[in-house]
């Protein structure tokens, strides 16, 4: 049973690889058996189709990233300790699992529906999450608390890309990209009502 599980995770490690490389909409299921070593019957038991692979990857990712606000909650540290830490987090996150941040920024859109809002609800939840997390924020609108999750959300996530071509040593970029993030988030975190949707 637990060699079975191992040959499953591997499986989807090895899809993960191949939708990252290719891109999802590139690759058909005939395509992905034989790269799996399966034939299309026997991945079809698992998946009745590459959508809900794609999808039970990218809650995957979802719960890799609630798991991580939820160690960081535990820890009870100052406010000012816990944005670094999720700073940390996330580019530590970046570094485990590129493929799954690439998977999901490019190939949401092609899930059905239903999927998406599957998929909408993991992001929310993720970002009223951070939110919380991030402790109190200045008093805003329920419009734009909701954005402003959204936006911390796609600054974290979308960071680590800036850098990506520049020829610096990963420590280097580590501490650029933490400077840069920690300076972004410390003013709204800090702003006034006013100034925080002016």
């Amino acid at each position: 049973m637990a060699e079975r599980c191992s040959r499953f995770a591997e499986s989807r490690d090895r899809a993960l690889e191949l939708f990252a490389s290719k891109g999802f909409g590139q690759v058909g299921m005939r395509e992905l058996a034989s790269h799996l070593g399966l034939t299309p019957g026997s991945l079809y038991h698992h998946y009745p189709s590459k959508q809900h692979l794609l999808l039970d990857l990218i809650e995957e990712f979802y719960d890799e990233l609630l798991g991580t606000l939820g160690r960081i909650e535990r820890r009870r540290k100052a406010p000012d300790d816990r944005l670094r830490t999720l700073i940390r987090a996330h580019l530590k996150l970046h570094r485990e699992l590129p493929r799954h941040f690439r998977l999901v920024e490019r190939d949401n859109g092609c899930l059905n529906p239903d999927q998406q809002q599957r998929v909408r609800q993991l992001r929310e939840q993720y970002e009223r999450r951070l939110l919380m997390l991030l402790g109190p924020l200045p008093r805003l609108g329920d419009a734009v608390l909701l954005a402003t999750g959204h936006a911390i959300a796609n600054l974290l996530n979308s960071a680590p890309g800036w850098l990506a071509e520049q020829p610096l040593a990963e420590h280097e970029r580590e501490t650029l990209l933490e400077h840069l993030l920690s300076g972004a988030l410390e003013r709204l975190l800090h702003s006034s009502p006013q100034s925080a949707v002016a």
